[in-house]
């Protein structure tokens, strides 16, 4: 992305100070409205480190044990605040250890600033100690970096830096500064926000015809059909959303991250799209005649075969970025756009309608799904404990209020499936990507971003080793985490694809795993093992009502496998219950 715009005036009322670069950097956070800052410190940030001492009272520095964990704790932060996460990183392999988090958050459309400190610039290019080229080595996983080598220009890169990551399609942005720019001083006259950018364009015009076209198909559909995504979310969106699906009455399903935007018990939520997704809203994607996608990107995990995918149906696609218009599913009429702005003017078009005997279809479906799946996973009474009662027992005992943070595998797709949600930014998961590790530091910072609100982090037993260590960091700030590790002993997912496809050819996914019980009073957090269901809703009830963090572990069947699945290489209506 060329970034091109003439430095930004600062304001006149405000007197000049001859500061440091550093102490510019952590005045332009706080001028942005930063509140909390995940990090790790070293050699090539520590001027801003230092800088940093002197503002303690005004941004909170939570010190986490691994910078993946910093960049992944920003993101949860993100995601239930809705504000941009800041992480701080030293240069080198400081830097390098962002780069999952970023990859993580650009393909999630997650806003994060990422500073990270730098050698001084006349060694750039030399091999030093700890140098490597962030820049190059970002450029793919970011949505816009820049490199700073003179403190004059940091007030309006970090501005330029909280725009771009969050406006438009948001995302992640790293901002490279030498240690020469962080210790040279400069006059500085406080902090100008960037609201533009002459070469960037966050939204794209609206335009009434495609609106008009869109309202057009809509009501003359006799089986119109709602696939919602993480846009609604990111949009602020949830308000619109629904009263267009009330006054269309259109059955809509959800996407892996776009659960939430909709009450779960909102009679017009069908259920969840894709390849672990319901039964109902994956085989009647090919029997709806008109598809309206809104905030969503047709994923190959939603879609499956792409030429077996929703051929009868014509599609509406809205969508803040034009790129993702054609470029999986060929749109009839597209409607380009913030939905916040563009569903107000489609509601305002479209007829107050009843589908009722299409909305039966589904609810049918969720029957027999009901009859196959749902009730033996859910409300097993004898045998081994499964995900699905673990979580259908965290429901009643949180009454969906809660937010929920998932890792990636069956415990993933079992949470997503199964729980409930009241209200937006309940659930945290890393969903394109699939970042196994992302769950305990990102449950850590959701927890920061929405204080007032139970956290539970669901994990696999493979997932949490990955990033085990950030329970140091809830040890030393304190995070009401609840943590359930639901341990099947396997590398589930994995495992599920080996005995379905591969004649049951486990290779490598039996995993051997500590005592996490005894690992947790190491770091002085609570808690204790589950191994029989009569134990199971004490246990998490003592989970929910401790004062502070709390690990369950839920020993769970080790051969469970979560269906519905559209088989790798499948069309959606080849979906199987069993």
């Amino acid at each position: 992305m060329e970034v091109a715009t003439a430095p930004a005036k600062p304001q006149a009322t405000q007197s000049i100070e001859n500061i440091t670069g550093s102490e510019v950097v952590i005045r332009s956070l706080l001028a942005e409205g930063a509140s909390t800052v995940f990090g790790y410190p070293g050699g090539a940030i520590m001027p801003i480190y230092d800088a940093l001492y002197d503002f303690n009272d005004q941004l909170q520095h939570i010190l986490v044990r691994h910078e993946q964990g910093a960049i992944h704790a920003a993101q949860g932060f993100a995601r239930t605040s809705g504000k941009t996460g800041v992480v701080f990183a030293t240069s080198g392999p400081g830097a390098t250890n962002l780069v999952t988090g970023l990859a993580d958050a650009m393909i999630d459309s997650t806003p994060v600033v990422c500073i990270t400190g730098q050698v001084f610039a006349h060694l750039l290019g030399t091999d030093a100690f700890q140098e490597t080229d962030v820049i190059n080595i970002t450029a793919p996983v970011t949505k816009w970096n820049y490199q700073v080598t003179d403190a004059s220009e940091i007030a309006e890169v970090i501005a330029k830096a909280f725009y771009i990551a969050g406006s438009g399609r948001p995302g992640p942005v790293l901002v490279d500064i030498t240690k020469n720019a962080q210790v040279q001083k400069i006059d500085y006259a406080g902090h100008t926000p960037c609201k533009h950018i002459r070469s960037y364009r966050p939204k794209p015009q609206v335009r009434s015809e495609f609106v008009e076209a869109a309202a057009k198909l809509i009501n003359e559909a006799e089986r119109p059909y709602i696939l919602f995504g993480q846009g609604v979310i990111l949009g602020n969106a949830e308000a619109e959303f629904k009263a267009f699906v009330e006054k269309s009455g259109i059955p809509a399903a959800w996407t892996l991250l776009g659960l939430s935007a909709l009450p779960t018990d909102h009679p017009l939520n069908v259920g969840m799209l894709g390849m672990h997704g319901n039964y109902g809203p994956n085989v009647l994607t090919n029997e709806c005649d008109v598809l309206i996608a809104i905030g969503m990107r047709f994923d190959d995990r939603v879609t499956g075969r792409l030429d077996k995918y929703a051929k009868q149906a014509k599609i509406i696609h809205l969508d803040i970025d034009p790129s993702e218009i054609d470029k999986n599913v060929k749109a009839t009429v597209p409607v380009w756009g913030d939905c916040k702005e563009t569903l107000p003017l489609l509601t305002n078009l479209v007829e107050a309608k009843k589908h009722t005997a299409w909305v039966q279809r589904f609810k049918d479906m969720t029957e027999e799904e009901n009859k196959v799946v749902i009730n033996d996973e859910c409300n097993p009474q004898s045998g081994e404990m499964t995900m699905g009662e673990v979580i259908n027992q965290l429901n009643k005992l949180t009454n969906g209020d809660a937010v929920i943070v998932t890792d990636v595998g069956q415990h993933q797709m079992v949470a997503c499936r199964y729980a409930t949600f009241n209200q937006s930014r309940s659930n945290v998961t890393s969903g394109g990507l699939g970042t196994m590790g992302f769950a305990l530091p990102a449950a850590i910072g959701a927890k920061y971003g929405a204080p007032n609100r139970p956290v539970v982090a669901v994990i696999g037993d493979g997932g949490f080793q990955m990033t085990i260590q950030e329970l140091g960091t809830i040890m030393q700030f304190g995070a009401d985490v609840k943590i359930i590790i639901l341990n099947n002993n396997f590398l589930g997912m994995v495992r599920q694809w080996q005995e379905l496809f591969l004649e049951k050819r486990y290779s490598f996914v039996d995993i051997t795993s500590p005592d996490f019980v005894q690992v947790a009073k190491g770091y002085y957090i609570d808690g204790q093992r589950i191994t029989d269901r009569s134990n199971l809703e004490a246990g998490l009830q003592a989970m929910l009502n401790h004062n502070g963090s709390y690990l369950l572990e839920v020993m769970v069947a080790k051969e469970n496998n979560v269906f519905p699945m559209v088989p790798q290489g499948c069309g959606v209506g080849e979906i199987r219950l069993k």
